[in-house]
């Protein structure tokens, strides 16, 4: 059985396969930001569902016999939701309203089987209660959202200018990571780490054992 990431982050697949999986990679070519524009107002946590459900539908309509799995990233502090930087001035902004202070870092989980062996739709409540969105036909589908809270550092000026001068803050959610250069940064997470990396590995191990999927048959695929 394979596993297809329908995601471009390097972290979301590094994660993935430290874990045991090997998953194939198929990048959509969703366009967010109409995605949210077409949906109206959400609250982070349910934008993060809806764009990691409109990836991997979007693969999913390409792809058959594999179960394919999207995700995406946003950083919520004091009601304001960061995605990624436009550019590097946008990054140090960001960095000086966001050091000292805690942050909820949101990723939504979405997973479609398409494996033929597939009968009716899948369309329950997702492990952590919340109510997943209608499902897509003949293909059993579920998602649900993680949270973890995330501690900065009270940087200096300097440290803000370095670290974004890297070009790491550039590329992913809320302008930090914790598996890189930006873990220094961060002081404290309350909730599952691998949330703030982009995929929370207890929260998928629960949605594919909602499809009837146990991990061991990922670890036989991947060798």
């Amino acid at each position: 059985m394979t596993l297809l990431l329908a995601s471009a982050s390097p972290a979301r697949l590094d994660t993935l396969r430290a874990a045991g999986f090997d998953p194939s990679v198929r990048v959509s070519a969703v366009d967010e930001d109409q995605v949210l524009a077409a949906a109206g107002p959400l609250a982070p946590a349910d934008a993060v569902l809806l764009l990691a459900r409109a990836k991997a539908e979007a693969v999913a309509r390409e792809v058959t016999g594999v179960v394919v799995l999207g995700c995406d990233s946003m950083l919520e502090l004091d009601g304001t939701v960061y995605g990624k930087p436009a550019d590097a001035a946008e990054a140090v902004a960001w960095w000086r309203t966001m050091r000292g202070r805690s942050g909820v870092l949101h990723t939504g989980h979405w997973l479609v089987d398409t494996r033929p062996a597939t009968v009716g739709c899948l369309s329950q409540k997702a492990p952590d209660g919340q109510r997943s969105p209608a499902g897509t036909g003949r293909q059993a589908t579920i998602g649900a959202t993680a949270s973890a809270v995330v501690h900065f550092a009270d940087l200096t000026d300097a440290e803000i200018d370095a670290y974004v001068a890297t070009g790491e803050p550039l590329r992913v959610a809320g302008a930090f990571t914790i598996d890189g250069r930006g873990g220094p940064f961060v002081e404290r997470i309350d909730g599952d780490p691998h949330t703030v990396v982009g995929v929370s590995l207890p929260l998928l191990r629960r949605l594919l054992a909602s499809l009837g999927v146990t991990l061991p048959e990922l670890w036989s695929a991947s060798g």
